[in-house]
């Protein structure tokens, strides 16, 4: 009688390259989620912003100039989420400039380009001016 010897389970070389290509899936995978969900947050700057300049055109419509922040009763000086500090510079007759910059320390410290985003209100751009363009 001959014996044979049949196979059970996985050598170690097949482990290895394995454990190898999930890793290099992880190398491409993690940077671009991480990339993605920068993105994602900044909807949290978009939405202050723009509800701030809501809040601006209703001050506007009572009072002969923009308001400062205290003002115009936004929520305090953080957006939604608390990944942006927001503020206001420059509130004249015509115009106002609002900000959202990521917060110290938060995740979006690390969106390149797009740690600060701003919206320009002038009696040219009553739409207001939203920058960084690439950033939008």
């Amino acid at each position: 009688m001959i014996m044979t010897k049949t196979s059970r389970g996985y050598t170690l070389i097949e482990l290895m390259v394995t454990v190898g290509i999930a890793g290099m899936l992880a190398m491409v995978a993690i940077p671009t989620y991480t990339d993605s969900t920068r993105t994602a947050r900044r909807a949290d700057a978009y939405d202050s912003l723009l509800y701030l300049q809501g809040l601006q055109e209703k001050y506007r419509a009572n009072n002969s100039t923009y308001g400062t922040l205290a003002q115009t009763s936004f929520p305090g000086t953080t957006s939604n989420d608390g990944l942006y500090d927001i503020t206001i510079t420059g509130p004249t007759a015509t115009g106002f400039v609002a900000t959202a910059t990521a917060a110290d320390g938060g995740p979006q410290t690390e969106d390149a380009g797009c740690t600060t985003l701003t919206v320009t209100v002038s009696a040219a751009n009553p739409r207001g001016v939203r920058a960084p363009a690439a950033c939008w």
